[in-house]
């Protein structure tokens, strides 16, 4: 779960899990697999919503 942390000073950070990150990192190997360069992998990711699930 991704927990947003904001400091003394208003700013926002997101500490993230180490399940989230391999979840990222699985969703960016599928779409690089089935793309030939990194246009193609920009373009697929740009177009795809990636999605954390916040800590209440």
């Amino acid at each position: 779960m991704a927990t947003i942390v904001e400091n003394i000073h208003g700013r926002r950070s997101i500490r993230i899990s180490t399940d989230d990150i391999i979840s990222i990192i699985k969703e960016y190997q599928i779409v690089a697999c089935e793309s030939g360069s990194y246009r193609e992998i920009r373009e697929k990711l740009d177009k795809k919503d990636l999605y954390i699930p916040e800590d209440l």
